[in-house]
């Protein structure tokens, strides 16, 4: 990629309406970006994040304003994903002489992990305080969720693809609980209710666009206020799942160890939503699409790939970049070609030291498949300083 100097620091590109962040970056996500830069009502320009590449309507890693519109293929089907993280009082000689083997399949036990295996018990104690205060915020705002009869047994399941679940330790040794998930299957029926609705629009009104994803909906309209509703829910949604999978991470890792854990940080932050924020003196949707918010001194996580290193961040509110920053190490290859570049063997080389399921059903999530976190985290030194970096002891896949 040719690159532009324009004294931004970290910019790599700089074109009519997008700032380019990432050293690595191919040419469809770059045409992507240009496409989602090209609309009107963006403003004031599309960030495209270290980790950015291709996606469903404009590039995972891409962060942008709109006026008076939004794009729900833009914020993605999986509303709300992100990640949470907490550091315990425990050290790495807490985990000596005990096997993180029984650890992974006492969480692969608690914790639903594939797209479709939900909760199957009653639900009870926090999962039922959770699931109450959102059936209060679905009726209260009016949220029809009539889509979706057993969302109430989602809530606490990871899902698949490139969600986990892992035990790090940081540069001190420090014992993390790391996690990233979603809103799970009925955030996904939000997400495509909306992107049908939109695209209906466009073909009602005879808007033109580049790609049918961007299509959008206008405020003052019916539509854009459900999409609000819906999207704010699933939202919601989306943190509260993770704090739940966290708390019974936390009970069976204080199992494991023998005593409690004492939480001295918890970190829970989205990286697919839209927000109402001011940027360049108005006020705009902002869209974070694979891009985690690093307002001046707010903490973030970056996760790298399975077997790499992942980051707590704080973030340094640089303006240019939208005050965000990557959520991620962005993928390489697609699934369908990593299954066919690599081999479980060679996962199996990857995560040598660390604790997983081997076999064939993550060979699609081997580091080879995604950027080097390393760079995506050089080129992201404007947008946010490092606090910790974690190692994996022990991951847990969604399958």
């Amino acid at each position: 990629m040719s690159t532009d100097s324009v004294g931004i620091p970290g910019v790599t590109l700089k074109e009519n309406k997008l700032l380019g962040f990432a050293s690595d970056v191919d040419d469809n996500t770059l045409d992507q970006a240009r496409q989602l830069a090209s609309l009107p009502f963006v403003f004031p320009h599309v960030a495209l994040m270290p980790d950015a590449h291709f996606g469903k309507g404009s590039s995972v890693g891409t962060v942008f304003g709109t006026e008076r519109a939004v794009i729900p293929a833009a914020v993605g089907v999986d509303i709300g994903c992100g990640m949470i993280g907490v550091r315990t009082s425990f050290t790495s000689s807490d985990l000596v002489g005990r096997e993180l083997t029984e650890l992974r399949d006492a969480i692969e036990l608690a914790i639903p992990l594939s797209p479709g295996n939900y909760n199957g018990w009653v639900l009870g104690g926090t999962a039922e305080a959770r699931t109450r205060e959102l059936a209060t915020m679905a009726e209260e705002t009016g949220v029809d969720l009539g889509h979706s009869k057993k969302w109430r047994q989602q809530l606490g399941s990871l899902g698949g693809g490139n969600h986990f679940i892992e035990l790090c330790l940081d540069e001190e040794d420090r014992v993390w609980m790391f996690l990233h998930s979603g809103s799970r299957g009925v955030g996904n029926k939000i997400a495509q209710k909306h992107i049908k609705t939109a695209q209906r629009l466009m073909r009602k009104f005879w808007v033109q666009l580049p790609d049918q994803d961007l299509a959008y909906l206008p405020e003052g309209t019916p539509e854009f206020d459900s999409y609000l509703r819906d999207l704010a829910w699933a939202q919601r949604f989306a943190w509260l799942n993770r704090e739940e999978m966290m708390d019974r991470f936390s009970t069976l890792l204080g199992e494991w160890v023998g005593r409690q854990v004492e939480e001295t940080e918890r970190i829970n932050c989205h990286h697919n939503y839209t927000v109402e924020e001011q940027h360049y003196g108005r006020t705009v949707w902002l869209t974070r699409k694979g891009a985690v918010r690093a307002d001046e001194g707010v903490k973030a996580l970056i996760p790298g790939s399975m077997g790499t290193a992942s980051y707590v961040v704080e973030g340094r509110g640089f303006t240019p970049g939208l005050r965000s920053a990557p959520h991620g190490a962005g993928r390489r290859f697609s699934r369908n070609q990593a299954r066919k570049r690599f081999s479980a063997d060679d996962l199996d080389a990857r995560m040598d030291g660390i604790v997983y399921r081997p076999g064939d059903a993550f060979v699609d999530e081997i580091p080879d498949a995604y950027k080097d976190i390393d760079v995506v985290m050089a080129d992201a030194e404007p947008l946010v300083r490092v606090v910790h970096k974690l190692r994996q002891v022990m991951n847990v896949k969604g399958t």
